[in-house]
């Protein structure tokens, strides 16, 4: 038989599932990670769709396709992909596409550590691996400058009332809330529909009343919100939880008042959450800040140094996490599926 599409893929999480195609996808044409991002969003969106809707995906999949780096010092290029958008950079799913190289061996692997750079759409991205007997045991990243756009502002959310919110980019723009503003609201998996709910409301009302640009990628807006607070896990500093854009968000239509919520904890959310901390004064140079996540999870973060983004006071920060392998695919279009796209129901998609 002839398939359409006949992709390979390396199936791993770091909470959140995180799929990393590594063939079946011929050249993408473009200069920079960038720009083919920037075609294949153009001209092929129907390979998002195909891995992240059903029956091959899920609302909480995210996905990532490995293509030659374009930049001379990267030894390979990413572009992700996720349920409403192609983000220019995504933390967890850095970790994932870096141990997805190095423990099939698309990368060399060093031990005790393997340094290279990956070209993500935002840029390069500095990696760190540390690695044992054949396994990625932590990944720490240097990622792209992090900035708080807007500070306490308090926004009017239709069906919550009033919330204070910070506004900041970590390589996507998110709006953050204190979950404590939510008395009866905890960031535990039990709640998770809830924290949604909630989410989704909350990013809505700031994509209408926040305006956001980035001086590089204009265009892109707040696209995710953060619920935020205190964690008495004694590992970790701060725990949140990331609820992530299943579809359009109506505030006269209940059921799109929903998402899914990042079952890690989130890099670049991390990185933002870093920023409106270090802007505050609360979060100094060279600290470790200890970010956990809905399951528990800790990811890692530190700001290196200060710099500026057109006229935005920005840092420099690093992650460090881990992702596990949990399998390895290939996947199909049959020339007569009736659903060459997949397909969404909205007993679980916004």
């Amino acid at each position: 038989m002839t398939f359409k599409r006949m992709l390979q893929a390396v199936e791993t999480h770091s909470g959140i599932p995180m799929r990393v195609i590594t063939g079946g996808v011929p050249h993408i044409p473009g200069h920079s990670v960038y720009e083919q991002m920037k075609w294949l969003e153009a001209h092929d969106d129907g390979l998002r769709k195909l891995m992240l809707r059903e029956p091959r995906g899920y609302p909480a999949l995210c996905c990532n396709l490995v293509v030659p780096a374009k930049h001379p010092d990267a030894a390979a290029g990413y572009i992700i992909m996720e349920q409403v958008e192609y983000p220019l950079m995504s933390g967890g799913n850095t970790i994932a596409v870096a141990t997805a190289l190095l423990e099939t061996g698309m990368i060399a692997m060093q031990e005790p550590v393997t340094e290279f750079q990956l070209e993500a759409p935002a840029g390069l991205i500095g990696i760190r691996a540390q690695c044992e007997r054949g396994k990625v045991t932590q990944v720490t990243f240097r990622n792209v400058p992090a900035f708080a756009v807007h500070l306490e502002r308090t926004i009017d959310v239709p069906h919550l009332g009033k919330v204070t919110v910070d506004v900041a980019w970590g390589g996507m723009f998110y709006v953050i809330a204190d979950v404590r503003q939510f008395p009866h609201l905890r960031l535990v998996p039990e709640q998770g529909h809830e924290i949604a709910r909630i989410s989704a409301l909350i990013l809505k009302a700031a994509q209408d009343q926040l305006p956001v640009s980035h001086p590089d990628y204009p265009g892109y807006g707040i696209t995710i919100a953060q619920l935020s607070g205190p964690t008495d896990n004694p590992a970790a500093d701060w725990k949140n939880a990331v609820t992530m854009a299943s579809g359009e968000i109506d505030f006269e239509r209940p059921e799109t008042w929903t998402g899914a919520l990042d079952r890690c904890p989130c890099g670049t959310g991390t990185c933002a959450k870093m920023a409106t901390l270090h802007a505050k004064g609360q979060l100094a140079l060279d600290q470790d800040f200890r970010h956990e996540g809905v399951l528990g999870i800790v990811y890692t973060g530190r700001l290196l140094e200060t710099t500026a983004i057109g006229t935005h006071p920005a840092v420099v920060p690093t992650i460090s996490g881990r992702a596990w392998i949990s399998g390895f695919s290939s996947h199909v279009l049959d020339p007569e599926d009736p659903f060459p796209e997949g397909f969404r129901i909205g007993d679980i998609w916004a």
